[in-house]
């Protein structure tokens, strides 16, 4: 790699309540009494000597027990010519407000404001289940406890999940103005976001394909339709931002139907109206089901039956709603912000107690300047919306903690507790 390709690497470092089957979720196992040597135990215990885990901590220690970074990408992709180059072309955009810097910032900060902690998760996930005796020495990382092809599947997780944020960067050309007077930049910003998260998904695509397993190839195929569905979900504005439905009342919303499906598309039924629902659903296609589908490929991967891929599947979505909810918070917990997720828990909540602020909404179709944020906020703070939501986040972390005691004792499932356990305790 050239001189100039590493300095731009380093340049860009620089800019840059879910309705699920109840019958499907047993109750939390009590605490378990683990066998396990002394390193792995000062390894993992990470709550016993803080009373509140600590994000950043948790996270630490947890890529110790796998032996990993917790981001692939500033490793194998970040150190590739092309991605190098993409760097070189994104100091172009510095000075423009192009939302891809934001993107591109916030894939490198190593933070619980991000969620480059899935691939970490999925190998904690296929650390805590082991695998069939029948697997084959040759295909065994034993220092780590995991297969490299879950290593593998762990990679391909990540890169799905930051083509998407990276497509999603795209700026929709009528309404740029309010990001710069220079269109240019902005057609050039587009061009980089398009082919920089096509790149990624193309190689996620290969690396895919070279498990060579067709169901797994099938499953984590469902989870990428579930992340374009979730651009379809719902009414947006004229810059393709999400806005919440209008509320219905109880007789005016269908049935709603079980959510009990892992391949077959969600069903939509008693969702568009229903807001606490459409937040669910919303965010289980966008982030829930590929996080829950990918810790059930590495299961499937490992050998383990339909059952146990299936509480991997439900841990997976319900630590991504818990997830979802500790950030639709962090709006509501300091200084009053310029602006917050119109689809955000906290609002839905107040919307459906308070159906007439949606003509807030409504001011805001042609461009999120319109929306009365401060008047929204003043809703929020003064309702119970926050109340429901640390409720929520509670209940999500509640389920995910019911489908880790699926797994058997040891120094990764207390690490994924002890990543539960900081998201509460933040909280506090």
């Amino acid at each position: 790699m050239s001189l100039s390709s590493l300095r731009c690497i380093r340049k860009y470092n620089n800019l840059v309540n879910v309705h699920i089957s109840s019958a499907m979720v047993s109750k939390v196992l009590g605490p378990c009494k683990r066998e396990v040597s002394t390193s792995s135990s000062q390894r993992a215990n990470v709550a016993t000597h803080n009373s509140k885990p600590d994000w950043n901590r948790a996270v630490s220690e947890a890529e110790k027990i796998v032996g990993y970074p917790t981001s692939f990408l500033s490793l194998r992709w970040v150190l590739s010519d092309e991605i190098a180059n993409v760097a070189l072309h994104l100091r172009k955009l510095v000075g423009s407000n192009h939302p891809l810097l934001k993107t591109a910032k916030n894939l490198i900060y190593n933070g619980k404001n991000n969620m480059q902690a899935w691939g970490l998760i999925v190998l904690l996930v296929s650390k805590a289940a082991g695998h069939s005796p029948e697997i084959p020495d040759m295909e065994q990382d034993k220092a780590a406890g995991v297969l490299h092809s879950q290593r593998a599947l762990a990679e391909v997780t990540e890169m799905i999940r930051t083509s998407h944020l990276v497509h999603k960067g795209l700026v929709n050309m009528n309404v740029s103005q309010q990001f710069t007077r220079d269109p240019d930049d902005m057609v050039f910003g587009n061009k980089i976001a398009l082919l920089g998260g096509d790149y990624l998904l193309a190689n996620s695509c290969s690396e895919l394909a070279n498990l060579r397993n067709q169901e797994l190839v099938e499953l984590m195929s469902s989870a990428v339709r579930d992340l374009a569905e979730a651009e379809f979900l719902g009414e947006r504005d004229d810059q393709n931002n999400p806005l919440p439905s209008r509320p219905l009342s109880e007789e005016q919303i269908d049935p709603a139907a079980e959510w009990d499906c892992i391949v077959e598309p969600l069903p939509m039924s008693g969702v568009m109206g229903n807001l606490p629902r459409e937040w669910a659903a919303r965010h289980v296609l966008a982030a829930g089901a590929l996080l829950g589908k990918s810790c059930s490929a590495a299961l499937k991967l490992a050998g383990h039956g339909p059952a146990l891929q299936t509480q991997g599947y439900l841990f997976g979505c319900h630590l991504a709603l818990a997830w979802q909810a500790f950030l639709d918070l962090e709006s509501f917990t300091g200084p009053e912000p310029a602006s917050f997720s119109l689809v955000g828990a906290p609002l839905a909540f107040t919307l459906e107690a308070r159906p007439d602020l949606y003509c807030y909404i409504e001011a805001g179709r042609r461009s999120v300047h319109d929306v009365d944020y401060h008047a929204l906020y003043e809703a929020v703070v003064s309702g119970d919306g926050i109340a429901k939501t640390v409720e929520l986040q509670r209940e999500q972390a509640r389920r995910a903690r019911a489908a880790l005691g699926h797994f058997r004792c040891g120094d990764a499932r207390s690490a994924l507790a002890n990543i539960l356990s900081a998201l509460h305790h933040a909280l506090d």
